[in-house]
């Protein structure tokens, strides 16, 4: 788990600046991480999900795509893939309604096209 966490996020090093991880076994090694990642490590406090709001909100948004008791071991990657891309390529008003996407590549902002719909009765 350890090497997969740092073979993930070491192409993003330069954004990465802080962890936060809860107390769980598979972050054992987390000095390893930090020093490959060149980045400042926290933990949360058990129980206390606020501290680790991103992620707690983030859970939230996959159970869109993945109900609470769907079973994780019939999920596709395609599947997966498909929920990561549309969840980053999702205008958040908090972003000034750019997506994830689009700011963390810094890419300019694109004129909003509105598309005419005529209505029938």
């Amino acid at each position: 788990m350890t090497q997969a966490i740092v073979d993930l996020l070491r192409p993003h090093r330069h954004a990465c600046k802080t962890l936060t991880f809860d107390n769980g076994k598979e972050f054992a090694e987390h000095e390893f991480i930090a020093s490959c990642l060149r980045a400042k490590v926290y933990f949360a406090k058990p129980y206390c999900s606020w501290q680790r709001g991103l992620n707690e909100n983030t859970n939230g948004l996959l159970r869109q795509f993945f109900p609470k008791g769907c079973s994780l071991l019939k999920v596709t990657q395609a599947q997966v893939d498909e929920a990561v891309y549309l969840l980053n390529h999702r205008p958040r008003k908090c972003l000034g309604y750019r997506t994830p996407h689009e700011v963390f590549y810094n890419l300019p902002v694109r004129p909003l096209t509105l598309h005419s719909v005529a209505l029938c009765t």
